[in-house]
């Protein structure tokens, strides 16, 4: 066997890198870990890629790196002694099932992988209770645990690490850790004990992945002696730093093509907003309201108005020094903005439909902080606006983490994409548009 079963932690030195190839062509995946190789110790056929292609993807991956270890992550949870063999049979070394999956599947799993010579690797992912199911897989003769934070799981804010390290305590044998893992991530998982360390989209999403391998390498390589956690930013700060790193049209595709304005367009192109909205409902050109938010407006808001006229503007020059000194990061306004030849001066960001000269009057009609619609889009006050070149987006405050970390992987798979493009493909030869089209 290259992978003993039962290997314990106190017999390992190095820590192990281990690539996942959630990918869903086989060809993608052995060019990613090509590139990667000299870098990684395990080789991870991801589950969407068994789902894909199915054993030949494992098969292929085994006679492509017959020198490293292969993974089949099956996720198994119902018929444990076959689909073992069906990967064992098909070149993998360790095969992953379900540590949630009922007991009796676990045993077959079990006597299966002794029976063709696998190791198992038990994952627990969605386990209510991590640490004591550990315990009972490793007595029921799983090789290996792997904490896991899910793809759907890690948008919504969970962290593997946070219960890491109580597994590495419970146990003898082996554990890796899965879930968004990067070079600064990854090292900590090195540092609080996890003997392989799983990494998937920070590398294979990577318009260079042999440089991104190389940089997580590294960083486990070179973990600090510590494992005390970092200090975590808020949920907020956290949101808005990775609204900033994405565009609007990623953002679009993260929420499945929701959210985006309507004939709302930036008035001071190449700036870039990205806050909490206050919200505001006015007449048309009743600039009241709008003025009255201002002082309402915490920093690192973004004012949101509802003008329902686009032919008298409720803002201009004088309104947008006041937010500059509030620092509010920006202004969206469904209907005119006037004096723009200043608020470009000035650089800040403003996004409406129109720019015309006419003012009207402060008379006070509207409300501050109600549901208001802008540019065909419900806006509450505390969801997240973000807008830039191509328009402004909003996303609702219960999902924006989320979206935040979805817009992330969009990003980043684009970067892949477009990696692939300048090397001489096509983009339908990049994403197999002939294989994904839907059929009738």
């Amino acid at each position: 066997m290259l992978y003993p079963h039962h290997t314990q932690k106190k017999h390992m030195s190095r820590k192990k890198l281990q690539l996942a190839l959630d990918l869903l062509e086989t060809d993608r995946a052995i060019d990613i870990a090509r590139e990667t190789i000299e870098y990684i110790d395990l080789i991870e056929v991801g589950t969407p890629l068994i789902k894909s292609e199915g054993m030949a993807a494992v098969r292929a991956i085994k006679s492509a790196f017959p020198d490293h270890i292969i993974i089949a992550d099956m996720k198994t949870m119902d018929t444990g002694a076959i689909e073992v063999e069906m990967a064992a049979k098909s070149g993998a070394d360790i095969v992953a099932i379900l540590g949630s999956a009922d007991d009796s599947t676990i045993e077959d799993a079990v006597r299966s992988a002794r029976k063709y010579g696998v190791a198992l690797m038990a994952d627990l992912l969605s386990v209510y209770d991590p640490v004591s199911r550990a315990k009972e897989l490793e007595q029921q003769g799983i090789d290996r645990i792997c904490v896991h934070a899910g793809i759907d799981q890690q948008m919504a804010g969970a962290d593997a690490l946070d219960t890491l390290e109580k597994v590495v305590d419970a146990v003898e044998i082996e554990v890796a850790v899965a879930g968004g893992l990067d070079p600064e991530t990854a090292s900590r998982a090195a540092s609080i004990g996890a003997d392989i360390i799983i990494v998937g989209g920070a590398i294979t999403r990577s318009d260079d992945a042999a440089s991104a391998a190389a940089r997580v390498r590294g960083a486990i390589d070179r973990r600090p002696a510590s494992s005390e956690p970092v200090r975590k930013e808020s949920t907020d700060e956290r949101t808005i730093e990775l609204l900033l790193q994405v565009s609007t049209p990623n953002i679009s595709d993260a929420m499945h093509r929701k959210g985006a304005m309507s004939g709302i367009i930036s008035i001071c192109p190449g700036l870039k907003i990205a806050g909490r909205a206050i919200t505001v409902q006015t007449l048309p050109g009743d600039w009241a309201k709008p003025i009255e938010a201002i002082d309402r407006a915490c920093e690192g808001d973004v004012i949101v108005i509802d003008n329902g006229r686009a032919d008298v503007a409720p803002w201009g020059e004088l309104a947008t020094l006041s937010c500059m000194n509030r620092k509010v990061v920006g202004v969206v306004i469904d209907g005119a903005v006037r004096d723009v030849d200043a608020i470009r001066e000035f650089n800040y960001p403003v996004f409406a439909r129109a720019i015309v000269p006419n003012a009207g009057e402060p008379k006070g009609y509207g409300e501050i902080g109600v549901e208001i619609i802008c540019g065909g889009q419900i806006v509450r006050e505390g969801d997240y606006v973000v807008g830039d070149d191509s328009g402004v987006v909003v996303i609702p405050k219960e999902r924006a983490y989320e979206i935040a970390r979805r817009a992330k992987e969009v990003y980043k798979t684009e970067l892949r994409i477009r990696a692939e493009i300048e090397r001489g493909k096509s983009l339908s030869e990049v994403l197999k548009l002939a294989k994904w089209e839907k059929r009738s």
